[in-house]
């Protein structure tokens, strides 16, 4: 391959975030199928340098072919831009915004601002908002990507092509798959370290495939380790819990003698420690059938949040104030099998069988929480207390889907989807040495101050399908429908050890509650090509998420004498929310491709939302539906190239997400901030609020530059990604909350790449841009508590400069 080809590949498949792709075909038929007279000759990628095929439309089709909003990015820039797990996609998808929240959790992402809760800074293991899918298996686990032929983004709902109800859109990561007639493999490695940290990270990882039957069976296995240190030192912690002081000198400041005798510091506990593991195994007896048997393993370590106290008792940027170390422990298992047929030409059928088990194990500072409440724990002077927490998620699916491949101008899909998901959660408060504990009735030797325990099961079927018509050789009109129906229960119970109650919450009566919701959605869309260079495309689509259960304990009834934390039955389950979505777009390739540049328009109406919300009793926190909002945009990518060696790519997006009537009593705050002498207050979210989360103005620009030398090439890269201003809670110039400024970050790779291997240097964050992407609480819990500096709010704040070096080694 000429250095040219080379780089027209890498350099777009580097800048697939953008959307762009260099083949136009007006046909969104099967690349290997038949084609109709009406439609346009087939144009195959290898046509046009080796444009990304995607397949998110369940049709091979090029990006200028698919007229819906996705992007896709390939594994040449997924490599090259370092692009780990789905965390690090939003700098480079348009309308995407992910709080990165370290380790500890997948993190929270939003598409197109589609959400009203608070920021928090532990982000989330769970989502239905969108459909993530490693293959044909959904699943919401943010799995290394290792081995990837590409990560495709469908932005809008998509339900009547897939399975999960994609309320706001799908992510898919698209493995490698074993190759039945070759040998072949690659080892990676990288080393690098990161400003305010002690330690240097390294990654290594290899893919193996081995043919053992040629031309029918064979195996491929992709595995890694990664070790990224941490930069966050928690510098206030105690040495002996319920002994020594948490703060020894009082709220303002600590004094040598009184941090000596009571407290000590470990540095750079958001470090990430992470297992990771796929191996496939493919039998076929013709490409007309094979199938695919999938088992994923990944466990990831860490021992502290990625966030600061924003200076409470001096804590600095990269410092935070908890009282315990808090790690948690993340493990999933997936085992998955995929059949794909031809049948007669006619209809190819996929079907996909998938179990996934998710355990998060994890402990955490609970002592401000506890203090919270005005139970008088203050008067205690070394109170402290800390809570540990065991959630497992089992998920059994099948979906099974027939696309028709019989030629002519009519194209249909029909899918059918069964999911079951069953969520243990066991809870636990801990208060050490507390003098309370001798209150009990019967011995606490673990110092239980609160324990409670939730079983949940929801189970969703849906049928779901689409068609499509060309009506001219220019023209195709799709119409789609999907009928779900879901039934959601519950189960559990809470106890107070503390306060004499049973030390374990399954000694006592289980109460709960279910249930069931079914509802339709729908999808028009439209497109026309002008020429193969201009396309056009409309959407019209309806997007929904179930409901489900909350996780907390439901109270008893009736509800025993004093302090109860507990879910009462309008508060055990939240129900489903809705969008519709109307979007209008351009794909066009100009100047003999020289240039590519998209355009798309969104409006989208979202009703019952769901929102974070608390319970009467305790304040622990739950879903709730409320108000409905809108979202309204642009987003547009472009991919330059004005001479063989240069390529300049970019993209840009604004969302203006907001209330659009008003939601009671939604907003929880003191009433005078740092006054913890008044009890909470409940605001009303009004409309207009900006919805939290998402930023208004995100984008991207990024050149690369490669020349010839030796036997390889050398590329040059600089990218700047920059996320606009976010705002942390509905109403927060009322509530307290924050508007976080937006950021610009840089990043930079050097690269000497021959087709055997590949060495580079990178540096992300060039100028060790200290900024906060996310916060957890809100500015009226901080202040002093009873005489309690309160460690209740924390700012989680971006990684700081990295730069290392890489070697690949491909045989």
């Amino acid at each position: 391959m000429t250095y040219c080809a080379k780089l027209r590949r890498g350099l777009l498949s580097a800048t697939m975030f953008t959307g762009a792709a260099l083949a136009t075909q007006a046909s969104a038929q099967d690349a290997n199928s038949a084609e109709p007279s009406t439609e346009l000759p087939a144009v195959s990628a290898a046509d046009y340098g080796d444009a990304i095929i995607v397949t998110g439309t369940r049709r091979a089709t090029t990006i200028m072919d698919t007229p819906i909003n996705i992007s896709a990015m390939s594994a040449e820039a997924i490599n090259q831009q370092r692009i780990d797990d789905v965390r690090d996609l939003a700098a480079f998808t348009p309308g995407m915004t992910i709080a990165d929240t370290g380790p500890r959790s997948t993190g929270t992402i939003v598409l197109r601002g589609l959400r009203a809760s608070d920021t928090d800074s532990f982000g989330s293991d769970s989502d239905t908002a969108l459909g993530v899918y490693l293959g044909e298996v959904p699943l919401y686990f943010d799995f290394k990507l290792l081995d990837l032929e590409r990560v495709e983004t469908l932005l809008g709902p998509q339900g009547t092509l897939y399975g999960l109800g994609t309320l706001a859109g799908a992510i898919r990561y698209i493995p490698q798959r074993p190759d039945v007639t070759n040998i072949e493999g690659e080892a990676h490695a990288r080393v690098h370290a990161k400003d305010h940290s002690d330690s240097l990270g390294y990654q290594v990882d290899g893919v193996i495939n081995l043919p053992i039957v040629t031309d029918h069976i064979a195996f491929r296995s992709a595995t890694g380790y990664y070790f990224d240190p941490g930069f966050i030192d928690y510098t206030l912690l105690l040495q002996n819990p319920g002994v020594s002081l948490p703060q020894p000198d009082g709220p303002d400041s600590i004094s040598d003698a009184g941090y000596a005798a009571n407290l000590y510091r470990q540095e750079d506990l958001n470090f990430e420690r992470t297992f990771t593991t796929r191996n496939q195994l493919l039998i076929q007896t013709t490409e007309d059938l094979k199938a695919i048997f999938t088992y994923a393993f990944q466990k990831t370590n860490t021992d502290g949040t990625q966030s600061n106290s924003a200076g409470v008792l001096g804590a600095g940027k990269y410092e935070y104030g908890a009282r315990y170390i808090e790690p948690v422990s993340r493990r999933a298992h997936l085992a998955s099998m995929e059949i794909n047929a031809n049948i007669a030409d006619i209809v190819d059928l996929v079907s996909t069988t998938a179990y996934t088990n998710v355990r998060t194990q994890a402990r955490g500072d609970v002592t401000d929480l506890l203090l919270d409440l005005d139970y008088d724990y203050e008067l205690f002077p070394a109170f402290s207390g800390w809570n540990e927490s065991v959630a497992e998620r089992e998920q059994v699916n099948q979906e099974v889907r027939l696309v028709s491949r019989h030629g002519g101008p009519f194209r249909w899909v029909l899918g059918g989807f069964y999911n079951e998901q069953k969520l243990q959660r066991d809870y636990a408060e801990h208060v050490p040495n507390h003098p309370w504990v001798e209150f009990g009735t019967t011995p606490n030797p673990e110092e239980l101050e609160y324990v409670s325990y939730t079983t949940s099961k929801v189970t969703e079927k849906a049928i779901f399908g689409e068609g499509s018509y060309q009506i001219t050789p220019e023209w195709q009109f799709t119409a789609g429908a999907r009928y779900f129906k879901y039934s959601s229960e519950i189960a559990g119970a809470a106890t107070l050890p503390l306060l004499g109650q049973p030390l374990s919450p399954y000694d006592l009566p289980v109460n709960g509650g279910k249930d069931t919701q079914d509802g339709w959605v729908w999808k028009f869309n439209t497109s026309y090509n002008f020429s193969r260079d201009v396309m056009v495309y409309a959407t019209y689509s309806k997007g929904y998420r179930i409901g489900g259960p909350n996780t907390v304990a439901p109270c008893q009834n009736p509800l025993p004498p004093g302090q109860n934390i507990c879910a009462l039955p309008d508060e055990l389950q939240f129900g489903p929310d809705s969008t519709k979505n109307i979007e209008l777009g351009v794909r066009t390739q100009l100047f003999d491709d020289m240039l590519s540049f998209n355009f798309n328009v969104f409006r989208i109406n979202w009703e019952g939302i769901q929102v974070a919300s608390a319970t009467v009793n305790g304040a622990a926190g739950i879903t709730v539906n409320g108000g409905a909002a809108r979202s309204k945009g642009f987003e547009t990518s472009f991919e330059f190239a004005p001479i063989p060696e240069v390529a300049i790519q970019g993209t840009y997006s604004y969302t203006d997400a907001y209330l659009t009537e008003d939601v009671p009593g939604i907003l929880t705050i003191r009433e005078t901030p740092g006054d913890y002498s008044n009890r909470f207050v409940q605001l009303d979210a009004l409309a207009g609020d900006r919805l939290p989360g998402s930023a208004k103005n995100s984008g991207s620009l990024g050149v690369t530059y490669t020349t010839p030398m030796w036997d390889g090439d050398v590329s040059a890269n600089w990218t700047a990604t920059y996320r606009g201003s976010v705002v942390t809670r509905l109403g927060w110039d009322r509530a307290y909350g924050d508007k976080l400024p937006g950021y610009v970050l840089n990043r930079a790779t050097l690269t000497y790449d021959t087709d055997v291997y590949s060495f580079s240097l990178f540096v992300n964050n060039i100028f060790d841009k200290y900024a906060i992407s996310t916060v957890d609480n809100d500015r009226s819990r901080i202040g002093v508590n009873d005489g309690v500096a309160v460690r209740f709010y924390r700012q989680t704040v971006i990684s700081p400069r990295t730069f290392g070096l890489e070697g690949r080694y491909k045989f």
